[in-house]
C-alpha cells in the first residue's frame, strides 16, 4: 500500500535552495518574480466563462486573494482551507500523528499537500457547478454546455495549483509566505486602480474612474462636492494606513532570563494587536457569507434576510450589515434616520464582533496566558527573581494578554468600519491585512539585510 509520503513525491513541488541562507538579493529577486507572475495570472481570463456570479463577493476576493473570472480564482482558499481543516483534525487527535518528532511532522506535510490538491479539485467543481463561474446558461442542458464546464473546472485546477507552486517558491526562495503576498499584491492593485486609472468610470463613462483623475477633472469643472468626496477616499485610506502602522508596531515586552544561564535574557513580545487580522478576516467571511444566503433565498422566494436592488442591499439584516457611504451623504446632506442607523450597527458589529472572534481565536490558537507560559517555560526561560513555574509566568501575563486581546480586536474593528464607511480606496479589511503583512515582511526584509551586512550579527541571532 502507498504511503502518504510516497503519494505526496508525485505531485511537483519547488525545490529547496542547495545554501542553507540565500542573500538579500536571491530572495528580493524570486518574491519580485513571483509577484510579476501572479499579476500575469490576474488578467488571464477564463475561456469559455459565460456567467461570472462571484465577482459581486468583494469580501471573499479580498481574503482568498483571488479575482473572480481569471485563472487563478480559486486564490489561496484551497490552501487555506486544507491547512485549517488538517490542523484541526491534528490537533484533536483523528490523525494519530505525534507532531513532536520528525517522522510526524513529514507525514503531516505529506498529507496536507493531498488535502490541498483534493481542495482545489472540489473547490473547482463547486464553483463551475453551482453556477458561480459557469458557462453561458443559454447553453445549459447541451452536451456543449457540459464539455465547457469540464474545461472550466481543467482552468481553475491549473491556476490553483500554480498559486500553490508560487506560494511554495516564495518559502522557500523569497521573503515570507505567498499567501500574504498575495493578498497584499490583490489589495495594492485596487488601491492603485482606484486612485490612478484614468479610463472612464463604468457607472458614468463622462468621468474617470480613478480618484486623482476624477478630483482633478472636478476641480476643473467647478465640482467642488465631487472633488471633495473624492479626496475623502485618500485621506481615510491614508489615515487607517498610518493608524495600523502604528498600531502594529505597538507591544509590551516582558523581560526573561535564561534560568541556566546567569546574566543573559531577552524580553519577549506581546503585540498591542495581539490575534492580529484574524478577527477582521472571521468578520468579512461571516458578512459575504450571510450576503450569498440572502441572495439565495431571495432567489427560492424566502428573503428572510432581507433583499438586494442590484448589487445593493436594500432591506432586512443585509442592508444594516452593508456600509453606506456616509462621507458623501455628509457633504451632500443626505444623512437620515436610516442611514444614522446603519452606521451605528455596521460598527457596532465591526467592533462586537472583533471581540468576540479576537477572544475565541484565543482560546483555540494557544494564544492564552497558560499556554504561552508552558511555552516560555519549556523554552529554558522564566521569569528574573522569581522560581521557575508556569503559574508565575501565567500570572504576569494576565496582566496584559487580555486585555491586548480586547484593546487590540477593538482597534482593528474600529479601523476596519471606518475605512468602509469613509469610502477608502479598499476596503478596512483588505487595508489592514495589507498593514500587517507588509509590516511582517518589512521586519524579514530588514532583518535579512542587517544579516548581509553584518555577518557576525547572524551568529549572534542564531545563538540566542
Amino acid at each position: 500500500m502507498v504511503s502518504w509520503r510516497e503519494l505526496a513525491t508525485f505531485l511537483p513541488e519547488v525545490k529547496k535552495p542547495e545554501v542553507q541562507k540565500l542573500s538579500f538579493n536571491t530572495k528580493l529577486f524570486w518574491t519580485g518574480i513571483v509577484l510579476v507572475l501572479y499579476f500575469v495570472l490576474w488578467y488571464i481570463p477564463l475561456a469559455g466563462i459565460g456567467q461570472n456570479a462571484l465577482q459581486q463577493f468583494e469580501y471573499l476576493s479580498i481574503i482568498l486573494g483571488a479575482n473572480f473570472g481569471s485563472i487563478i480564482s480559486l486564490g489561496i482558499g484551497p490552501m487555506v482551507t486544507a491547512s485549517i481543516v488538517m490542523q484541526l483534525m491534528a490537533g484533536s487527535g483523528m490523525l494519530g500523528l505525534d507532531m513532536t518528532n520528525k517522522d510526524g511532522r513529514a507525514k503531516f506535510q505529506a498529507m496536507q499537500k493531498i488535502a490541498v490538491l483534493a481542495f482545489i479539485i472540489f473547490e473547482a467543481i463547486i464553483y463551475v457547478v453551482m453556477g458561480g463561474l459557469a458557462p453561458d446558461p443559454a447553453l445549459a442542458g447541451t452536451s456543449q454546455y457540459f464539455l465547457r464546464q469540464i474545461f472550466l473546472i481543467a482552468q481553475l485546477f491549473i491556476g490553483g495549483y500554480l498559486v500553490v507552486l508560487m506560494d511554495d517558491l516564495t518559502t522557500k526562495w523569497g521573503f515570507g509566505s505567498g499567501i500574504g503576498l498575495f493578498i497584499a499584491a490583490g489589495v495594492a492593485l485596487q488601491i492603485f486602480v482606484r486612485a490612478l486609472n484614468p479610463f472612464p468610470s463604468p457607472t458614468n463613462p463622462d468621468v474617470p474612474a480613478g480618484a486623482i483623475p476624477f478630483i482633478i477633472k472636478a476641480l476643473g469643472g467647478g465640482d467642488i462636492t465631487g472633488a471633495t468626496i473624492a479626496l475623502s477616499g485618500i485621506i481615510i485610506t491614508i489615515i487607517v494606513f498610518a493608524i495600523s502602522v502604528y498600531a502594529q508596531s505597538m507591544k509590551v515586552e516582558i523581560p526573561l532570563s535564561f534560568g541556566r544561564v546567569r546574566g543573559y535574557g531577552i524580553r519577549w513580545p506581546l503585540r498591542f494587536i495581539y490575534t492580529s487580522n484574524i478577527p477582521v478576516i472571521l468578520i468579512a467571511a461571516l458578512m459575504a457569507n450571510i450576503q450569498l444566503w440572502a441572495r439565495l433565498l431571495q432567489s427560492a422566494g424566502h428573503p428572510i434576510l432581507g433583499t438586494f436592488a442590484g448589487n445593493s442591499p436594500s432591506t432586512g439584516l443585509v442592508k444594516y450589515l452593508f456600509a453606506p457611504d456616509i462621507i458623501n451623504k455628509i457633504i451632500t446632506g443626505t444623512v437620515t434616520l436610516s442611514v444614522i442607523a446603519q452606521v451605528l450597527v455596521y460598527t457596532l458589529f465591526m467592533i462586537g464582533g472583533a471581540v468576540l472572534f479576537s477572544l475565541m481565536w484565543v482560546k483555540t490558537a494557544n494564544m492564552d496566558a497558560a499556554s504561552q507560559a508552558k511555552q516560555i517555560i519549556s523554552s529554558g526561560l522564566q521569569i528574573p527573581g522569581f522560581r521557575r513555574d508556569p503559574r508565575v509566568v501565567e500570572s504576569l501575563l494576565n496582566r496584559y494578554i487580555p486585555a491586548l486581546t480586547v484593546m487590540g480586536a477593538i482597534t482593528v474593528g474600529t479601523l476596519a468600519a471606518f475605512a468602509d464607511l469613509g469610502n477608502a480606496l479598499s476596503r478596512g479589511t483588505g487595508i489592514l491585512l495589507t498593514v500587517m503583512i507588509l509590516y511582517k515582511l518589512y521586519e524579514d526584509i530588514a532583518k535579512q539585510h542587517a544579516f548581509d551586512m553584518h555577518p557576525a550579527l547572524r551568529k549572534v541571532i542564531e545563538s540566542e
